[in-house]
């Protein structure tokens, strides 16, 4: 699956978040671009209600431009509410995508996420709890190590200006 052919209507793509083996979610998403490596797509909230996570709420008509790499260890997530407010973005710590054949996006969740406000102001490391107990260091030492360093790398680079810098 390569760029969506700007003159055709745009493909759609499903997303499908695992977590532990399990998938958590599936969703249709807008395919906005995918160069071999990094695959950008647009997508609504997948939720009829509202989640309130204290420091940002997803709610029905929130935009999320999603971008997910088959070479790094973490997926980044725009959110925009609906009259295109930028919120921030959400990044997942997850084992690099695999895109399938049929075009599903495959993005297995590590548990370790962290949040950057819209103005950069508020960077929170998030569900370091939950990775401590999901038993991924004793499973999967190596993934785990990996999850920890994104998580740090990610949380230096959303401090910075450049942070933008990381979509491409």
């Amino acid at each position: 699956m390569h760029s969506a052919d700007p003159t055709n209507t745009p493909a759609t793509v499903e997303i499908a978040l695992t977590k532990a083996g399990l998938t958590k979610i599936r969703y249709p998403a807008t395919l906005l671009a995918d160069d071999g490596t990094h695959v950008t797509v647009r997508a609504a909230w997948a939720r009829e209600t509202v989640k309130d996570f204290g420091f940002v709420r997803f709610a029905p008509g929130d935009v999320f431009t999603e971008h997910y790499w088959r070479d790094r260890w973490y997926a980044v997530k725009e959110v925009r509410s609906g009259d295109g407010t930028l919120k921030g973005w959400y990044c997942d710590v997850a084992r690099p995508a695999v895109v399938h054949a049929d075009g599903t996006v495959e993005v297995e969740d590590l548990d370790l996420d962290l949040w950057r406000s819209a103005d950069g102001t508020s960077v929170l490391r998030l569900d370091e709890d939950e990775f401590a107990q999901s038993g991924l260091a004793d499973r999967d030492p190596h993934a785990a190590a990996e999850a920890s360093r994104t998580l740090d790398a990610l949380e230096l680079a959303a401090r910075t200006d450049t942070f933008t810098d990381l979509l491409t």
